[in-house]
């Protein structure tokens, strides 16, 4: 089926890129009702959008096509192992080691929505309420690892996020 692009629709260079990764089987497998980059172009308009599942527009494929691919790809790791390639080749590219050696730590509150929930914390320190992102990147800014929490402490991450920079890292920061 022809449809009008969307502005988050993957192009050719990237899809290229992304291809080997997201291809847990081959693109012709008979159970397979939708090509696997209309059912991408879906994951990226959801992200892109922030929207339900269920509003997922009626051009792209059905929401609970995409949502089940999207669990398919998570679990195999997929996106953990493009950024961690992605990451090493825009270091060399840069000049750098393909590991870092240094990383910088941070945090933030999501604001949450009525649909968070039991799972949205409360931030005393910036007075909101929402999730709690605690990442890593390295001195490029490129993503090392990342927690989401509900209201942890700081500190309380700290330790847990070390050691998901030192495993991605092969312990080198």
């Amino acid at each position: 089926m022809e449809r009008k692009a969307y502005p988050t629709d993957v192009s050719d260079a990237e899809w290229a890129l992304v291809t080997p990764y997201l291809t847990l089987m081959t693109e012709d497998a008979p159970q397979r009702d939708f090509s696997l980059r209309e059912v991408f172009n879906g994951l990226r308009w959801m992200v892109r959008s922030g929207s339900t599942w269920r509003m997922m527009p009626h051009d792209l494929p059905p929401w609970h096509v995409v949502y089940q691919q999207t669990q398919r790809w998570i679990k195999a790791q997929v996106f953990e192992a493009l950024a961690h390639d992605l990451r090493a080749v825009l270091r060399i590219a840069e000049g750098r080691k393909e590991n870092p050696s240094a990383a910088i730590v941070d945090s933030r509150t999501l604001q949450s929505s009525v649909e968070s929930g039991g799972r949205a914390g409360y931030d005393g320190a910036k007075r909101r309420k929402g999730s709690k992102v605690h990442l890593a990147v390295d001195t490029l800014g490129h993503l090392l690892a990342l927690c989401v929490t509900a209201d942890e402490q700081d500190r309380a991450k700290v330790a847990e996020l070390a050691e998901r920079v030192q495993a991605e890292t092969g312990e080198t920061v």
